[in-house]
């Protein structure tokens, strides 16, 4: 198995329909990482598209992905571009919307619960392991008696589309410290002190 590739996949649902929603955050960050790496995406076979290449100039292989299928069909894709590409779950790395942290917060972990998010729960399913890197991006809690699955499924508010932008930054920079100084400085710069 390789060491030095890494997977990163953009959590979300297919379609132009989804494409604003919260619970999309996870591929709006790897549309700005794909601008980063310099390449597009493109069709694979795991029902994914993809972007292969490297952090900087000599830096780590990775290979971009966003899942075609819907959010609780994401394991598939995932587990199935792993195994072609020869990549240990450890170097594995979910981005995903996260209603249990507020809105403009990252948190990152390896391994853990699910927190009943369908995706992730998918995604153990398919490597066998809870033990793969997660990019936690705040969406904030649904307001009122919101059901959190109706929440996740509108696009941002209006005043969230302001700092979105800045939120995705840090969201990609996390990525990138992530794969190239480990979890646990990319954690110290990014959890908010408490």
């Amino acid at each position: 198995m390789s060491t030095d590739t890494w997977l990163v996949a953009g959590l979300g649902n297919p379609g132009p329909g989804y494409a604003g929603n919260r619970h999309n955050v996870g591929q709006m960050v790897l549309d700005l990482l794909a601008t980063r790496v310099g390449g597009r995406f493109t069709s694979a076979k795991a029902q994914a598209v993809t972007l292969e290449g490297r952090l900087g100039i000599g830096g780590p292989r990775v290979v971009l992905a966003k899942p075609l299928t819907y959010m609780n069909l994401t394991g598939g894709p995932v587990g199935a571009l792993a195994r072609f590409h020869g990549i240990d779950p450890d170097h594995v790395i979910a981005v995903h919307d996260e209603i249990d942290i507020p809105f403009n917060t990252l948190k990152l972990k390896l391994g853990g619960g699910e927190g009943g998010h369908n995706g992730l729960r998918d995604i153990s399913r398919a490597l066998g392991t809870k033990d793969y890197h997660r990019v936690r991006v705040g969406v904030g809690r649904p307001p009122g008696r919101q059901d959190p699955a109706d929440f996740v499924l509108k696009d941002f508010s209006a005043a969230e589309k302001k700092d979105l932008p800045f939120l995705l930054d840090d969201a990609a920079d996390a990525v990138e410290q992530l794969i190239t100084a480990g979890l646990l400085e990319t954690q110290q710069r990014f959890h908010p002190a408490k």
